[in-house]
């Protein structure tokens, strides 16, 4: 399974970014997407998911409003829209297909200047 992330950047506070993440190996509709982040010295959290079908979705509390996953079972994607950027949102962003087995990305940063 292969998982690549893309889309993070430098950005000040207030503004957006849309991360992507396309995956191969395993047939993407069957599985939970979603994403987490990691900041510096701090342990990896969730950030965000979406079920299979995307008709489900969940976020962790300090996005919810701000963040938006999607995912596009036909081209094997998803991705997730984040407004309202903050400094503590600062991180590496990793998308992750649950399953029986995780599989993670290779992460793209995420930083967001004061």
């Amino acid at each position: 399974v292969q998982l690549q992330a893309s889309g993070g950047g430098l950005v000040q506070a207030g503004g957006s970014l849309r991360l992507s993440c396309a995956a191969s190996g395993r047939t993407f509709s069957s599985y939970v997407m979603g994403w987490c982040r990691q900041a510096p010295g701090k342990e990896r959290e969730f950030v965000a998911v979406a079920s299979p079908s995307a008709g489900s979705t969940s976020y962790t509390d300090s996005v919810k409003g701000r963040y938006t996953i999607s995912r596009d079972n036909a081209k094997n994607t998803v991705c997730l829209q984040m407004n309202s950027l903050k400094p503590e949102d600062t991180a590496v962003y990793y998308c992750v297909s649950y399953g029986p087995r995780a599989y993670w990305g290779q992460g793209t940063l995420v930083t967001v200047s004061s």
